[in-house]
């Protein structure tokens, strides 16, 4: 008689649950730099000077001889404008000023394009150009004065040549800083030597470009406040001149509060344009 066999059934593996995903905490990406930026925070300095300038005049501390308090330089500044001696004095150094940052910042530009586009450029001009850092501009006033006369012309001169130089360097050094691959991309691509030049040179030495407008309308208002000395019949820095002679150190505050004025809020002004200009980095100025 025939049996009949069954086959076991085949064990069935348990059931194994699949291991739940952990969950970790997504931390926000620490920002780079100390902190936030604080608005107008680069008035926070002069106005703690000012401030303990303030209390030092109250307290008797300071000679007001010496160093008026920062109320006399008020009135004195207000005699001033209602004259209009000061308005007339400052537009013309603005004037000087103007036509020397911007002499100086083209040509400062042209130079360093040419330098670092070209070694044969670099070979031409970055020598003279060095020669020209270790020579401060106003180691060369007296042979511009022989050359060019004690007029606007040399005044001019001289704030173009000491704006030159640092437009000059930073605008080189960001040229030349510019990575090899972008030069490596653009000739894969096919591009042009003057979209190249307009799409990958330019927006690299930018960055370069904008350090150096920074040191320049600095050194723009230090040497206007050193030709304006000499000679001239106009500009706050004759205003100065003629106040020493008639020892009105009032006058004199009032003429330095004015340049530093001028720099700090010409520097803010630069620092605004290259955080809009370079809103794609993130420094630690940001």
């Amino acid at each position: 008689m025939d049996t009949q066999t069954t086959d076991a059934p085949a064990a069935v593996p348990p059931r194994t649950t699949p291991p739940r995903p952990v969950l970790r905490t997504v931390r926000a990406r620490r920002r780079l730099g100390p902190g936030r930026r604080i608005r107008f925070g680069f008035l926070l300095g002069p106005l703690l000077l000012l401030t303990a300038w303030t209390l030092g005049s109250a307290a008797g501390l300071l000679d007001g001889r010496f160093l008026p308090a920062p109320w006399t330089i008020l009135g004195t500044a207000g005699d001033l404008i209602a004259s209009g001696r000061l308005q007339e004095h400052l537009l013309s150094s603005l004037r000087r000023a103007g036509l020397g940052l911007g002499l100086g910042i083209a040509l400062g530009t042209v130079l360093a394009l040419v330098s670092g586009l070209s070694r044969w450029g670099e070979a031409v001009v970055d020598g003279p150009v060095q020669i020209k850092r270790a020579i401060p501009a106003l180691a060369l006033m007296p042979l511009l004065i022989l050359w060019l006369g004690i007029g606007e012309v040399m005044k001019v001169t001289t704030i173009t040549l000491g704006v030159l130089v640092p437009i000059y360097i930073h605008t080189h050094n960001g040229l030349r800083g510019i990575d090899n691959r972008y030069a490596e991309l653009a000739e894969t691509l096919g591009l042009t030597h003057r979209t190249f030049v307009r799409r990958v040179v330019l927006p690299g030495a930018l960055p370069g470009f904008l350090v150096g407008m920074r040191f320049a309308v600095t050194s723009a208002w230090l040497f206007l406040a050193v030709v304006e000395q000499i000679n001239s019949t106009s500009g706050i820095g004759y205003m100065m001149e003629l106040a020493r002679t008639y020892g009105q150190t009032d006058v004199i505050l009032v003429g330095l509060v004015i340049y530093g004025l001028l720099g700090l809020f010409s520097d803010g002004l630069v620092r605004y344009v290259q955080r809009r200009a370079l809103a794609w980095r993130r420094t630690l100025e940001d």
